[in-house]
């Protein structure tokens, strides 16, 4: 294992313990915002994420979930990554992670877009893995979507 896919696991085992947005804290559900229940049937994954956009920006994010390392890191780092974000700059970190996740371990990630999000890249080479990573980013943007329509 190199140098920089330690740092990348390092973030990863970082995350899984921090949890980052971790509990519905701050969002009320009698809040303005959007909400959305995902699961991986294959391996038991489980997230609900919920967010408030105000003035075309993400302004808040949190999540409850259950599931591996994987997951939990992946929802914590994008919970660090996407507050704060305008909508537009979040919809392409989306599609940026997206694209990377598919890629099977053949596309670089722009880390200036994606941040701790990149340490994700190497678990595109395992497609079982995969949906593990992607599901609060699901959630995250069907959530935003809903939240930009309150």
């Amino acid at each position: 294992m190199n140098g920089l896919e330690q740092l990348y696991q390092q973030v990863i085992l970082d995350h899984s313990k921090r949890r980052i947005g971790d509990g519905f804290k701050n969002i009320a559900e009698s809040d303005p915002h959007g909400e959305s229940h995902q699961y991986n049937p294959t391996c038991g994954d489980e997230i609900r994420v919920r967010a408030t956009v105000a003035d075309g920006r993400v302004t808040g994010l949190e999540w409850e979930g259950q599931g591996c390392s994987i997951s939990m890191a992946s929802a914590s780092v994008l919970t660090e990554l996407a507050v704060g974000e305008e909508r537009e700059e979040f919809t392409q970190q989306i599609e940026a992670f997206r694209s990377v996740m598919r890629s099977r371990g053949t596309e670089t990630p722009d880390e200036e877009l994606l941040g701790d999000a990149s340490a994700f890249a190497g678990v595109s080479k395992f497609p079982a893995r995969v949906k593990c990573a992607m599901l609060a980013w699901v959630a995250a943007e069907d959530a935003v979507n809903q939240a930009s329509h309150v």
